[in-house]
């Protein structure tokens, strides 16, 4: 049975954090708010939550396309090969904010992402994600949760959410109403931007 945690963003409790980072250090899965949809995660450097996962997706792991959630910038480096001025560039204006960015992936990505060449990163507009992902000290991993209403594609309560997923997941973060617009999603690994998906975040950038 999940945990229900109401954080505010206004200004997340640190203590209510913290019992929510300890949840996630021991191979917790999380349902949590961000500028755009709720999403399921779990730290990236766990590997049997991120089996959970991928089970709860039904995609195999090495397949699975999950964005990373950073806290800032300040970490790229430690996933992502060395990006170019214009590339970095694109990213300080748009983050944080509701994005998708994929990046050239370095050699220092966990163990299940080794293969992959690239890595899609996620900076929220969202205090209360921002202050998970510093308090654990890594990012967690990201991949929007779905509703199988083809007329609401994505659940915004949070108290619908718990309902559904409270058997499944070890927490649930109430942070508010969620939105029902997912991220636009940029592939930067080229040259020139492509766009992947069209969603909340402008193209204006």
């Amino acid at each position: 049975m999940a945990e229900f945690i109401k954080l505010y963003e206004e200004n997340p409790n640190p203590k209510e954090v913290k019992r929510i980072v300890k949840i996630i250090r021991d191979g917790g899965l999380i349902i949590y708010p961000s500028d755009t949809v709720y999403a399921l995660g779990c730290d990236i450097t766990n590997t049997r939550a991120l089996e959970r996962v991928a089970q709860l997706k039904g995609v195999k792991l090495e397949k699975a396309n999950f964005s990373f959630v950073c806290e800032d910038l300040s970490n790229l480096s430690d996933y992502v090969r060395q990006i170019n001025t214009s590339t970095f560039k694109i990213l300080k204006r748009a983050l944080p904010g509701p994005y998708t960015f994929i990046l050239p992936g370095n050699n220092n990505l966990p163990t299940v992402f080794k293969k992959k060449k690239e890595v899609g990163i996620r900076v929220p507009d969202n205090n209360i994600t921002r202050a998970i992902v510093r308090e654990l000290g890594n990012p967690i991993i990201s991949t929007s949760i779905k509703d199988e209403d083809e007329v609401i594609e994505y659940t915004t309560d949070p108290e619908l959410i718990f309902e559904k997923w409270e058997k499944l997941v070890d927490v649930v973060v109430d942070g508010g109403y969620g939105d029902n617009v997912p991220s636009t999603v940029i592939d930067l690994t080229e040259d020139e931007p492509v766009l992947i998906r069209e969603g909340k975040g402008s193209l204006e950038i």
